[in-house]
């Protein structure tokens, strides 16, 4: 399964990188996140609450990220398991550019389901992720438009 979207922030580059490598901000973005936790400014690992169709499992997942080309651009993969419902996997490509004031956010991602979610249907997988990445990015925007403000 493959998502693609952009978002426009009104902040600048600098303070929306910043927020995207804040943990306390990301926490409060990632709809069902009960704990998030940094180990490295590389390495999270999360707990998430999610249902997807009639299935609602905790998910405990790993996350690495690779700033190499920040804040131009960098990368993420990792990978989530919710014992019976099943395990995902995958990544995502975030680029920022600036646009005066504000700051264009696009991302590609790329996830894999296996186990019961899996089992659901691509359709209702697809939707489900789609509508969490716009709640995750539109309360994003919220927050980092906020703290440009403040």
């Amino acid at each position: 399964m493959e998502l693609q979207d952009e978002i426009r922030i009104s902040a600048p580059r600098d303070v929306v990188y910043r927020a995207l490598n804040d943990p306390e901000v990301l926490k409060e973005c990632i709809p069902g996140c009960e704990e998030l936790e940094q180990h490295t400014p590389e390495h999270l690992s999360a707990k998430v609450v999610l249902k997807v169709g009639p299935v609602k499992a905790k998910f405990a997942g790993e996350v690495q990220l690779d700033t190499s080309n920040a804040p131009d651009r960098f990368t993420l993969s990792g990978e989530g398991k919710g014992g019976a419902a099943g395990f995902a996997k995958g990544g995502a490509e975030v680029t920022l550019v600036e646009d005066g004031d504000e700051t264009v956010l696009t991302y590609v991602a790329k996830a894999d389901v296996g186990g019961k979610i899996a089992q659901l249907g691509s359709r209702l997988i697809q939707g489900t992720a789609k509508k969490l990445s716009g709640k995750f990015f539109t309360k994003f925007a919220e927050v980092v438009t906020e703290q440009a403000e403040a």
